[in-house]
This record gives C-alpha cells, structure tokens and sequence, in this order.
C-alpha cells in the first residue's frame, strides 16, 4: 500500500523503520514542527522528521492538522492508509476522510483501557500488572476507534515509563506492520471496543511529579517511575528543588518521619506514611545527577533536614 505515516517522537521510529523496511512505499511522513531545544534553543527536527530526511522521504510539518496546504498535499500523494504513532495533534475530519483505510493509530494500551495522553504512564501509576498494544481506525472520538488488533506486555516492578514505552514501541511496530498487512490483503476487519473497562490517561504535568511523603511507599514509588523520564519526579530539600530517579521500597526497614531523612554509608532512606524507601540517582538544581548517598556526603545534613 502506498502510506503517509504520522509521528514525531523517538518513539515513533521504529514503526516507521519497519514500514520503511516493508514492501509499503512510505510516501511522505507528517509530524510536528520544528522546535526549539537544548540550552542554546535552537531548532531541532523531530525525530521522525530526521529519520525521514536520511530515508529521503518527505516530511510535512504542518502547525495545525487542518493547514489547507498540509491536505491538498496529502490528497495529491493519495495514500491507501496512513498509520500514526504519537503524532501529538488532533486530526480533522478532512484529514480522515483523504485515505481510502483511514488513519490507523498504535496506542499504548489495551483499549478501551487507558485512552488519551498518557496511557503508559497511567498504567504504572495505577499499578498495573499488565499492559500491552492496540492498532485501531482512528475517528472524532478520543481513541474510541474499532480494533483491528492487540498484543500484551507484562509491567516489570521496576519499569519505568521509559523502560515501558522502549518494549512497546519496539513490539508494537510490529503489530502495526501486520495491521497494514492485513488491511491490504483484505483479510483484517476492526471490531468495535466494549463499552465496560473504559479509562482516561490525562497528560501528567511536571506538578503532578512533585513526591508527597505523606503518601505511602507503594505509590511513592509508583509516581516516580511512572514520571520518569517525564515529566520528572521531584521534591525539595532546603526550599530548591531535587530531581528524583526510581526509589527503592524497603518494606522490612523502620523508616523515619514522612520526609526524614537517613544517611548510611551505601543508601539514604526517606520516611513515608508506611515503610521508607531508598533514594536512588538524585539531581540538585544546577548539578548533576549523582546516587543518593554521594548527594548527602555533600550537603552536610543536619537533624532538621527533610524532603517536602
């Protein structure tokens, strides 16, 4: 089939390399635009647009789905099917209505579980077991789309969202690529998603990152792997704010105050409403990140200290 594929973060490369490497011509490639990134706020292609240049394939980056210019050129392409992966805009009904199968999204879920923004990192959060990988026909509605296909993924106790995102993408390019196989060989039809086990994933803000230690550890922990790589998990120490990589739950340990801290020469525990949890990587404001216990050698603590 001839195909349009939309995307735009690292996530989304290994689909379109597996389109790329298929025997579908990728015709063009639709993502975000440019934008400004690093310290020095230059602008930067997104990752799916970089890999589109090496593969010479065209990238349109429109900055609304509904630009006229953006679908005149997709109905000039014609393509038969336009797969997406986390493209990151709405699509208007022109733009649904320009190829013959549709658009065909890869969600990370198993829906109707968890639709919207943020569905790995819901999943964690909400202490999921098992997670997993849906390709389905995109319509108006927010992933309410019918199902073409799906495929499961065990969440490891340790997974972060990065840890998690890296298998889906990576398993679930494939079960698009077969999505695109069966739509071309007429053999694959959607089925429409049950009305019960219905949930929404809302975007996490990095305000949603900040650790309450008043909480406890089960879901201390489970918020900074779910915000990790992002939007980032964090708390302050002396009123600035510290960066949090994964803790660690130590059930069997008598922990300090909610926000206590405990240095010992290999790990820094933390009090939380039930047992504490040791600190991992940590990352200061203007310094690197550094294991816990390197961070309190440094910072000289004293009795009164404590995360908030």
């Amino acid at each position: 089939m001839r195909l349009v594929f939309a995307g735009t973060p690292e996530t989304s490369v290994p689909a379109l390399d597996a389109l790329l490497a298929s025997d579908h011509e990728v015709a063009a490639v639709v993502t975000r635009p440019d934008a400004r990134s690093g310290r020095g706020r230059h602008l930067e292609a997104s990752p799916v647009a970089v890999r589109a240049a090496e593969a010479g394939v065209e990238a349109l980056k429109p900055a609304k789905a509904r630009d006229p210019e953006v679908l005149d050129r997709l109905r000039a392409i014609a393509p038969d099917c336009c797969p997406v992966v986390a493209y990151g805009a709405l699509l208007p009904r022109e733009a649904l209505d320009i190829p013959r199968h549709g658009w065909v999204n890869l969600h990370f879920s198993l829906l109707p579980a968890w639709r919207g923004a943020a569905p790995v990192q819901r999943a964690i959060l909400h202490g999921d077991d098992v997670t997993g990988a849906a390709t389905f026909q995109i319509e108006e509605g927010l992933d309410t789309g019918p199902v073409y296909g799906v495929l499961t993924e065990p969440i490891r106790p340790t997974d972060t969202t990065g840890d998690l995102v890296g298998r889906l993408a990576v398993a679930g390019a494939g079960l698009l690529l077969d999505t695109m196989n069966g739509i071309e060989a007429g053999v694959l039809e959607p089925r429409p998603q049950p009305t019960e086990g219905v949930s929404h994933a809302a975007k996490l803000n990095p305000e949603d990152g900040r650790v309450d230690w008043r909480t406890p550890a089960l879901h201390i922990d489970r918020l900074v792997r779910a915000c990790t790589p992002a939007p980032g998990a964090w708390t302050t120490f002396r009123d600035a704010r510290l960066k949090l990589g994964p803790v660690r739950p130590v059930p069997d340990a008598e922990g300090p105050a909610p926000g206590e801290l405990r240095a010992g020469k290999k790990e820094v525990l933390v009090g939380t409403a039930t047992h504490p949890v040791a600190l991992g990587d940590v990352q200061p404001q203007g310094k690197r990140r550094m294991a816990a216990a390197d961070w309190v050698r440094g910072v000289d603590l004293t009795d009164k200290d404590a995360l908030r």
